[in-house]
């Protein structure tokens, strides 16, 4: 009888042990082995805090500042071509600009309500941080809208050879002086597209 409880007990335990290893398995996480024993704790706080928080500093909420209204205009001169280029390659380029750059000021705008910071209203443009950053006035926006055909190309590439330029200067200053890694690696981004879309345009200028 003594032989036989020893046994349940024995059995009780084993199964109690199985248990409470399932549990410390799931708390670990799915399959991180790096988490080792006390995985739950260390990995909560960076699996229930935004991803921004706490890892981003001063020039990364300039640099997202600056860059959204600088996107914007780039944008909006890129909407002016469909009814007014000449060329089949400014037109593609023009489309290329958009496409990059749309989602790029979804992304940064993400960023900083993440921070707790505002993001620039439409229309709006801080020149204290970048100073004027390649950005358009609203006479030469103007003369770009009142142009068209071969015109309108050469307009085009000339201001955003100088708006590109801005913008690599603003990248530049956040891989230099930022700390959040998804920033620096949109600058460097924004630094290889835009300098090979600069050399681009020269050579297009350059032909005509």
């Amino acid at each position: 009888m003594n032989s036989k409880r020893v046994l349940v007990r024995r059995t009780a335990a084993v199964a109690a042990a199985g248990v409470a290893a399932l549990v410390l398995a799931a708390c670990g996480g799915s399959g991180d082995s790096s988490a080792g024993h006390d995985g739950h704790t260390t990995k909560s706080p960076s699996a229930s805090a935004p991803a921004a928080q706490g890892q981003n500093n001063a020039a990364d909420v300039a640099f997202a500042k600056g860059m959204i209204p600088h996107h914007r205009q780039a944008v909006e001169m890129a909407d002016l071509a469909p009814s007014r280029v000449e060329s089949a390659e400014v037109k593609k380029l023009t489309a290329a600009i958009k496409a990059a750059q749309d989602p790029e000021i979804q992304t940064m705008s993400g960023w900083l309500t993440s921070w707790g910071e505002e993001v620039p209203a439409e229309g709006a443009m801080d020149h204290s941080m970048h100073g004027t950053g390649g950005m358009m006035t609203a006479e030469e926006m103007d003369q770009l809208k009142n142009s068209s055909g071969k015109a309108f190309d050469t307009a085009f590439m000339k201001l955003m050879i100088k708006h590109h330029e801005g913008a690599v200067a603003m990248a530049k200053t956040e891989q230099a002086e930022g700390a959040y890694e998804p920033a620096k690696k949109m600058a460097g981004e924004i630094i290889a597209s835009q300098t090979a879309e600069i050399t681009q345009m020269n050579k297009l200028l350059g032909a005509n």
